[in-house]
């Protein structure tokens, strides 16, 4: 077997960090979590942390950008497979209830983001971050009622930012009760698609 460059062993090397820390951040939570229990789970030294990453709280930026990417598959996949419009706010409606409110995940955000909030450079990372989510919503949702010919009650960007606060809302609220419903996200997104029930 070939050795690694230096750059795919540093890949690797990063790829695992992000994998250990999103199962510890996830588990036990990112207060509780130090950067000695990433690399010691890891199977790497401390400064291999460092040299991946400036500091715990970048490396979670890294863990809550590999949560969210795997979000957005799986809620693209959801409402653009085939089917009317039923069978894809069904998909959407089945996502939110598996994920809207995830514990683990949600948790995190919120204690991340309560760490960040005297942290100027931490804070425009997680707003530059969010901005990009709302944009490819934004996309996601013109692709959506182009592909089922419908004009949407408003502007993709708004639709987007109402779709993701509620989402978050709903999320918290899913923490304290997980019996909270999800169905308004999709109630939601058919008035923005103008479709009744």
């Amino acid at each position: 077997m070939a050795r690694l460059s230096r750059v795919e062993s540093q890949e690797r090397t990063r790829e695992r960090l992000v994998a250990t820390a999103r199962e510890l951040f996830l588990r036990d939570g990112y207060g509780a979590t130090s950067l000695s229990d990433v690399a010691e789970t890891a199977g790497y030294s401390k400064g291999a942390v460092y040299s991946n990453f400036r500091s715990k709280d970048h490396l979670c930026l890294a863990v809550l950008d590999d949560v969210r990417a795997e979000q957005l598959v799986l809620l693209t996949d959801s409402v653009m497979r085939d089917g009317g419009i039923d069978d894809r706010l069904a998909a959407f409606a089945a996502w939110g209830e598996a994920h809207i409110g995830d514990e683990a995940w949600t948790t995190l955000e919120v204690e991340f983001l309560t760490r960040a909030r005297h942290d100027d450079e931490l804070r425009g990372e997680i707003t530059a971050r969010v901005a990009v989510i709302r944009e490819v919503l934004a996309q996601l949702l013109e692709a959506l009622a182009r592909d089922l010919g419908v004009s949407p009650a408003m502007p993709a960007d708004q639709a987007a930012m109402t779709l993701l606060s509620l989402g978050i809302g709903l999320g918290i609220q899913r923490i304290a009760d997980p019996a909270v419903p999800t169905a308004v996200l999709t109630d939601t997104l058919r008035l923005i698609l103008r479709t009744s029930p």
